[in-house]
């Protein structure tokens, strides 16, 4: 599970690089994890794209609520009841910005005896987007899609991976009906990425 990206870039290259209006709200750069307020790209009243920050990790169904369940960052099954309302309205969609993302392999490295943190990115999109749902209740929230693992994400975490967007899908995701939107929610081909190992201190973050 994807449990920390990086978004090195500022409100004006986000907003460069995914044609959206920047906004006033300051982004300081660096790491995002479930629990702190981070920029995504809604769509607004009138058209256009815009960035806003949001919470990752909407508020628990009810009854998890009630027993103190953790904000829910991650869209596992796109057919859940506790998703598929949110999902089919193209209003709650939006994008989550990106430069890397980081999963945890699954083997300890020999020598040190310790888990590898590995970093993933675009090749070719150093400001990327991967596909979110968001939602206004006690504070305003989002959450991340995920899906089967590509080959290269595999080597490292057989179980899953974000959804990632190509450049001329971000529209789709955004405004279409969520029959198309739907087939969306696929592995980003592998070629396509670049991985590299994390320092212990990016590692720590």
């Amino acid at each position: 599970m994807t449990q920390l990206y990086r978004l090195d870039a500022s409100a004006d290259m986000i907003a460069h690089a995914l044609r959206a209006d920047p906004g006033e709200d300051p982004w300081e750069q660096g790491y995002m994890t479930p629990g702190r307020f981070g920029p995504v790209i809604v769509t607004g009243r009138v058209g256009g794209r815009r960035v806003v920050p949001r919470f990752w990790g909407v508020p628990p169904p009810p009854g998890a609520a009630l027993v103190g369940g953790a904000p829910v960052a991650h869209v596992r099954n796109v057919e859940s009841p506790f998703w598929i309302g949110t999902l089919r309205h193209t209003q709650f969609r939006c994008l989550v910005p990106a430069t890397s993302f980081q999963l945890w392999s699954q083997h300890a490295d020999p020598r040190s005896g310790r888990k590898i943190a590995r970093r993933f990115s675009l090749t070719a999109a150093p400001v990327f987007a991967m596909a979110g749902i968001w939602r206004d209740s006690e504070v305003p929230s989002f959450a991340l899609l995920t899906c089967e693992p590509n080959r290269l994400i595999a080597a490292t975490n057989p179980r899953t991976m974000p959804v990632v967007l190509h450049a001329e899908d971000h529209d789709r995701w955004l405004r279409a009906d969520w029959k198309d939107a739907r087939n969306l929610v696929a592995s980003f081909p592998s070629q396509l990425m670049q991985v590299r190992d994390a320092s212990p201190a990016e590692a720590d973050d």
